[in-house]
């Protein structure tokens, strides 16, 4: 598959020129030969297939836009969260604080250490929006496009290697934080609610990161289908020339008659 992504603009044009001299050959022959109608076969049959595939591989572009929304939303998620604990410190989190709310903030000093000692959760983010799987196709290969191809190939390891169970380091919520939210609830209803809100971020934040994460197993799971895409290019740019000769055959003779 690695062959055919990285040199499908050989590809096309290679089987476009085997095409083009077959085509040739076929001039030999009178407007309405066995040859020509062969000819013309060929285009159907195989424009038919790279219309079947076309159709096949736009449902994968359309299921691919669903990894860049699943981002956005890791993105808001992670932006959510992070605001929700820095505002949380800086309004209950000083010196002097009562025991119940030391409860809840260093609740919170291990919720964020769990999310920001982890590097591969923004790599993870990073890397599903750089090289998902629809950017891997490019017509142009080069010098600059082959390293850039070669770090894809690199970050796209790391991502598969991502694992969603080694970011969840602690739960949200436990025993002892209920009963101090239970607790300060009458007097703090404050502070209660703000930790209420930041679990829930916590909670919301990983769920997304777990969702995109499937959305990238699903993706990298179905890459096959646009190695077929360029596949049925390739069997088109190989006919197309039949046609184009069939017809240019045509409107000679139609010229001709009528002259």
């Amino acid at each position: 598959m690695s062959f055919v992504t990285t040199y499908q603009l050989h590809l096309l044009l290679s089987l476009f020129l085997l095409g083009c001299i077959g085509t040739l050959f076929l001039f030999r022959k009178p407007p309405g030969h066995r040859a020509w109608l062969l000819a013309d076969l060929v285009w159907v049959v195989l424009g038919g297939m790279g219309a079947l595939v076309a159709i096949i591989a736009g449902l994968y572009t359309a299921d691919s836009s669903r990894l860049d929304r699943q981002i956005d939303l890791a993105y808001a998620a992670t932006s959510d969260f992070d605001q929700d604990a820095a505002r949380f410190r800086l309004r209950y989190c000083d010196q002097g604080i009562s025991p119940k709310v030391a409860v809840l903030c260093e609740k919170i000093e291990y919720l964020s250490a769990s999310t920001a000692t982890n590097a591969e959760l923004p790599l993870f983010i990073e890397v599903t929006q750089e090289v998902a799987p629809l950017t891997g196709l490019s017509l142009l290969v080069s010098d600059h496009t082959q390293r850039a191809r070669q770090d894809m190939k690199d970050m796209v390891a790391k991502a598969d290697a991502f694992d969603i169970e080694r970011f969840l380091v602690f739960a949200s919520r436990d025993m002892e934080t209920d009963a101090a939210v239970t607790a300060l609830r009458p007097d703090e209803p404050a502070i209660a609610g703000d930790f209420q809100v930041l679990a829930q971020s916590y909670d919301t934040l990983i769920d997304q990161v777990g969702k995109l994460q499937e959305e990238w197993k699903y993706l990298q799971e179905n890459a096959h289908i646009l190695v077929l895409q360029i596949l049925a290019l390739c069997l088109v740019s190989f006919a197309a020339p039949f046609r184009l000769g069939k017809s240019m055959v045509e409107l000679r003779s139609n010229l001709t008659s009528r002259s």
